[in-house]
């Protein structure tokens, strides 16, 4: 609501070229929230606590050494609460990055398939993943403020919609219209991007570490969030960004035959 409203200011404050403000600020907030999500947004909702000294720990940060991955910020998060899927994720840029443990995770893997679950997650930062992601994210960003100008200056939209000139509230109900058909191709084409990077991370994981505990930990994770083995093909294609389980652990076996 905050940052529509800030569009709202930019338009009636730039006139035609206010989509380059809108994409400037959104971007803005975009790089803040990826930087500190963690230590701004989570607690609000969730208790981090940081993952204690012992074994754990150390094989985290012996693996992080061998690959040359600088990590000091691992935390545990109460994510039980809600929830009883296990996960990890990594948040963060640059010093300000942190490793997060749901306790359900810890709770249900063993060491070594949390350390082969997190490799995975290395594996996107080591191939840019996440920067490239970002980039195409703030592309794309731009590209929707651009055809948003497009149709919120244009009169006979808000005309077909019952307006007698141009109106931004009109152009904003029509935008959002036009570009839903839009928005759905981009986004089969982000999500065979999308499995294609968890393909590649999968196999630093299998490379670097251990394949066998990464498909043991998977499975354990698709258990707790109920995942589809076997979706239909074409449903997969269109919607999952991440590959279905099977394929998963078969693309992980081949990488060791």
């Amino acid at each position: 609501g905050v940052l529509l409203a800030l569009v709202v200011w930019f338009y009636t404050w730039a006139g035609t070229y206010f989509w380059l403000y809108a994409w400037g600020a959104v971007t803005l907030f975009s790089v803040f929230m990826a930087m500190f999500y963690s230590q701004l947004i989570v607690p609000l909702f969730n208790k981090q606590t940081p993952l204690q000294e012992g074994a754990l720990r150390d094989k985290i940060q012996a693996f992080a050494g061998k690959v040359g991955f600088k990590l000091d910020n691992i935390y545990v998060i109460d994510g039980s609460k809600r929830s009883t899927k296990a996960n990890a994720y990594f948040t963060g840029l640059g010093p300000k990055k942190r490793v997060v443990l749901y306790d359900t995770l810890i709770d249900e893997l063993t060491e070594e398939e949390i350390v082969a679950v997190l490799a995975h997650e290395v594996g996107h930062y080591k191939k840019r993943h996440t920067l490239r992601s970002m980039v195409v994210s703030v592309i794309q960003m731009g590209v929707l403020f651009w055809l948003f100008s497009l149709c919120v200056n244009n009169a006979a939209l808000s005309e077909a919609l019952g307006g007698d000139r141009a109106y931004f509230q009109l152009g904003l109900i029509a935008f959002a219209i036009l570009y839903s058909p839009v928005n759905l191709i981009l986004g089969v084409g982000m999500n065979v991007w999308s499995r294609s990077n968890e393909y590649e991370a999968d196999a630093f994981a299998a490379r670097y570490y251990e394949g066998g505990y990464l498909v043991s930990g998977l499975k354990k994770i698709s258990v707790k969030s109920l995942s589809n083995l076997t979706p239909h093909p074409l449903y997969e294609y269109i919607y999952y960004s991440h590959p279905s389980l099977l394929k998963r652990i078969d693309a992980i076996k081949r990488i060791h035959e």
